[in-house]
């Protein structure tokens, strides 16, 4: 009897042993639910959707995602916002400043990661670059338009650049912040439009085509969303298109794009959504910079040079990442 409790009681442990790891294992393949909201439509902001899912795919982690569009529309974004508070999702993404502020003022709980936000102090989403805002942190795509600027005058030889942005979204004014900054130092006249949605780019490329040289992009979502509207005005009127993003000049128009890769952006913004997966607090991440030389890429149109009468210096030339000539795309 003595012998036969014995080997009940060890019987017991290991059924208990077993049906532990057989708990702990189901925890590991748990499959996890995280919200991706962008502003807008267009490719840059669908390479950095494409690039966060893989970081988390590659991670080993099972998730369901919620993707979601606000088409431009703030009262969209905190519609979104409030679903995905709805739904218990464990992250929350948000592609641009638009819909990151719309998360992060709905979303109290849930941990908020923000993607290519220009200026992410300005928009109130952290109060320092050092580490997250409570459950708000992510990556920066703040471009060196003052060095690029400088660059558009060397090649093109402008005087007067132009510059058009949205104006009821925080990126964009930031961005335009650097514009002045860069057009001060480079000895450049500055002429501005503002737009509100993407219906209004290609009349406001008409409205400043004849009194500048010349124009300038940085990462506005409202204006890229409708971007060959925009070349197709300036490449009619022979006057050259300086890109910040060189996702969408891959299609060409642009004589020039020179930014970072918004695919590597994603993965970068996924890697931070890993972390926090995995037990990290949003408060203790930093705020990420996409600042690594691979990190970058740069694109020469030689169609659009030609048809602005620019010669590119070979020495530029030779740094490309991208090539387009004769209306084909070449990867160098």
């Amino acid at each position: 009897m003595k012998k036969s409790l014995v080997l009940f009681a060890g019987f017991i442990a290991a059924v208990s042993m077993f049906s532990g790891c057989s708990k702990k294992n189901n925890t590991s393949e748990k499959t996890v639910k995280i919200g991706i909201a962008k502003i807008v439509q267009h490719v840059a902001l669908d390479d950095v959707e494409r690039g966060v899912m893989d970081a988390v795919k590659d991670a080993g982690i099972k998730a369901k995602y919620d993707l979601q569009n606000a088409n431009g529309d703030v009262n969209t974004a905190n519609q979104i916002a409030v679903q995905f508070k709805d739904e218990k999702a464990d992250v929350a993404v948000g592609i641009a400043t638009p819909i990151a502020i719309a998360l992060a003022n709905t979303l109290k709980e849930t941990p908020v990661v923000f993607g290519t936000v220009t200026d992410p102090l300005g928009a109130g989403l952290v109060t320092t670059l050092e580490h997250g805002e409570k459950n708000v942190t992510g990556m920066s795509d703040e471009l060196p338009s003052v060095e690029h600027i400088k660059i558009f005058k060397e090649i093109a030889g402008i005087k007067t650049l132009g510059y058009i942005y949205t104006s009821n979204e925080d990126n964009s004014l930031s961005g335009l912040e650097l514009v002045k900054k860069g057009c001060a130092e480079a000895g450049l006249e500055l002429v501005t439009q503002s737009i509100s949605t993407s219906s209004e780019v290609k009349q406001a490329a008409e409205s400043i085509v004849d009194r500048v040289d010349g124009i300038y992009l940085t990462t506005d979502n409202t204006v890229f969303s409708a971007l060959p509207s925009l070349v197709t005005v300036f490449n009619k009127a022979k006057k050259p298109v300086f890109s910040g993003d060189v996702t969408g000049a891959k299609e060409g128009g642009c004589f020039m794009a020179s930014g970072f890769n918004y695919y590597k952006a994603g993965r970068a913004t996924g890697e931070i959504v890993v972390q926090i997966l995995k037990g990290a607090k949003p408060s203790e991440i930093p705020v990420r910079f996409m600042t690594k030389p691979e990190d970058s890429d740069l694109l020469f149109d030689l169609d659009a040079a030609a048809n602005c009468g620019i010669s590119i210096p070979q020495e530029y030339l030779s740094k490309a990442s991208y090539i387009i000539k004769d209306g084909k795309l070449q990867e160098k």
